[in-house]
């Protein structure tokens, strides 16, 4: 793996990373600079810092990233990802059940993932803007989800509609549940019942009543 002109420390987490491969020194760069920006504040995510809190050379990151705008599109990407393998990996016994398992899936790993998170919809980063490439990787949770709510109206659990509209209201609804959770507003003492709350009610509206 060609990330690096010296070999790390075995011991080190850098180095279990760089024996791993590149794809386990690039998430342990990327979770390094995701814990800057969520303790420090965007400032902080320099080469050199970064660098310093991996264990690594600056040139491994500017062989990897090309700079900060390829670090902050790294995050975003890595982001997007995770939440696609949390929907993915959500189970349900029927297609209304996966649904739910979706929405709990969506706030479980926003809740894991702060600062993946304020990148992927907050925008912490000033003049970030994501490539065409990153852009068009940041709708695959979105599908997953249409794909769920497509399952719901063709086993008749959802009234007829279009299943990118409704899946996009319901997005909505989580991301606005959670984005006052992470914030912290009014404490978010009961922040779990009313995300189920909320979702609930918006799968109501669109379920079909006899």
């Amino acid at each position: 793996m060609a990330v690096s002109p010296v070999r790390p420390a075995a011991g080190s987490a850098y180095g279990r990373a760089y024996a791993a491969g590149r794809q386990a020194v690039r998430r342990l760069v990327l979770d390094a600079a995701s814990r800057l920006l969520e303790s420090e504040g965007p400032d902080a995510l320099t080469m050199r810092r970064i660098a310093g809190e991996v264990g690594c050379s600056t040139s491994v990151l500017y062989t990897m990233f090309g700079g900060k705008s390829g670090v902050a599109d790294g995050l975003w990407r890595e982001g997007f990802e995770r939440l696609r393998r949390a929907l993915d990996q959500a189970e349900g016994d029927d297609p209304l059940g996966r649904l739910a398992a979706m929405g709990r899936a969506y706030r479980a790993n926003a809740l894991a993932n702060r600062a993946y998170y304020a990148v992927m919809f907050q925008r912490p980063i000033p003049g970030f803007q994501p490539s065409a490439e990153a852009y068009a990787e940041s709708l695959r949770p979105l599908q997953l989800l249409v794909d769920a709510v497509a399952d719901c109206i063709q086993a008749g659990v959802f009234r007829p509609a279009d299943p990118t509209h409704v899946a996009g209201i319901l997005w909505a609804a989580a991301h606005g549940a959670v984005s006052l959770e992470l914030a912290g507003y009014e404490g978010a003492v009961d922040a779990q019942a009313r995300f189920q709350d909320l979702l609930a009610a918006a799968a109501w509206f669109f379920a079909r009543r006899s």
